[in-house]
């Protein structure tokens, strides 16, 4: 078991990515945070996991609400004695060219996934450091954390903002043993990408098949989409790695998609 007894609090992870990240950390005996915004989506898949043997309590969250995260996190403490890891995965999507975009849409789309990213790693990092005995941040970026695409310039810009978030936490941590790392997936056909499909081919002016075959899937090398499991795995590879070898670095996981 390559997380016995570590302590993983993970945003967003009443379904999807999270959900799946959720359950191979807890295969690997990790003891699981379900934190999200969803408290009763949270507890059914705390619950999902304690079924099988797991450690696991659900949290609600708003992470862009700097009380409710700190909340959460405390309560995670009070519940398993610290925080090893951090799987800020919390994330939404909306989509429309620049000029159409809503500035309340922007400050929406960039608090999530970068307020959210922020607030959860000073209140977990406070607790790493103080255990003594290191952590792993590790957000959920995106190949839209190297590459821009079109009617998506929050996303965008928030998902390269986590690499820059990334590389400083692990230049601050490396002293207290903590490394932070940043998963850059392609297309995962979560709820999330699913509701996009419609909305990409309205605004381009094409059916939604288009849109998966030509737009989503058009750069890879196999024309599948990236699954839960493969960025389940990366996640537990940056979890679990031994040493800060990999600090500060990012990964794209998206079959070829992009390709450093």
């Amino acid at each position: 078991m390559q997380l016995k007894d570590k302590v993983a609090y993970i945003t967003g992870s009443a379904s999807g990515i999270g959900k799946e990240i959720a359950i191979v950390y807890a295969r690997e005996g990790a003891k699981i945070v379900i934190a999200d915004l969803n408290k009763e989506a949270a507890d059914a898949t705390a619950a999902e996991l304690k079924a099988t043997g797991a450690q696991a309590i659900g949290v609600g969250v708003d992470v862009t609400n700097e009380d409710q995260v700190n909340a959460s996190v405390e309560e995670a403490v009070k519940a398993f004695g610290g925080i090893d890891i951090l799987v800020s995965n919390a994330g939404i999507q909306i989509v429309h060219p620049v000029e159409e975009f809503a500035f309340a849409d922007w400050k929406k789309m960039l608090a999530i996934h970068l307020d959210g990213a922020f607030l959860t790693t000073k209140a977990c990092l406070k607790h790493m450091y103080a255990q003594g005995r290191g952590g792993r941040v590790i957000y959920m970026g995106s190949v839209h954390s190297k590459e821009a695409s079109l009617l998506k310039a929050p996303y965008v810009t928030a998902k390269h903002g986590l690499i820059g978030l990334a590389k400083t936490v692990a230049k601050e941590g490396a002293k207290h043993g903590v490394a932070a790392n940043v998963i850059c997936p392609g297309f995962v056909r979560t709820p999330l990408v699913e509701k996009q499909i419609p909305e990409q081919a309205k605004t381009l002016g094409i059916t939604e098949d288009e849109v998966v075959k030509n737009v989503m899937l058009k750069e890879t090398v196999d024309g599948e989409f990236t699954t839960t499991d493969d960025v389940a795995q990366v996640a537990l590879l940056f979890a679990a790695f031994p040493t800060n070898a990999l600090t500060g670095q990012s990964m794209v996981v998206s079959h070829g998609w992009f390709m450093q």
